[in-house]
């Protein structure tokens, strides 16, 4: 979703993933897929970096938020970790 502004001076939300064209007239003109016209105050450039933006966004992913309460044990795992002389394998090794 991103924002752009109506003649008026409001805003509109528009689904990014709808847009067809945009194009610059005496005002900006987005065309959706459906045929539908909207024409609003944001210029051409804005909202073709509002549409990259949106989409750079959700390639990214959801955003994750660290737990700070688990860092202490993360923080104590590696330091034990650190004191093995003989490293983790990261598989079961096989019968030989």
């Amino acid at each position: 979703m991103i924002y752009v502004t109506r003649l008026d001076g409001s805003t509109l939300v528009v689904n990014a993933d709808l847009i067809e064209t945009v194009e610059h007239t005496a005002d900006t003109v987005i065309t959706l897929l459906d045929g539908k016209k909207l024409v609003v105050k944001t210029l051409v450039d804005d909202v073709v970096e509002r549409v990259i933006g949106y989409r750079q966004m959700i390639a990214r992913g959801p955003i994750r938020h660290i737990d700070t309460a688990h860092l202490p044990s993360a923080v104590a795992a590696v330091q034990q970790t650190q004191h093995n002389t003989e490293p983790t394998p990261l598989r079961p090794r096989e019968a030989r």
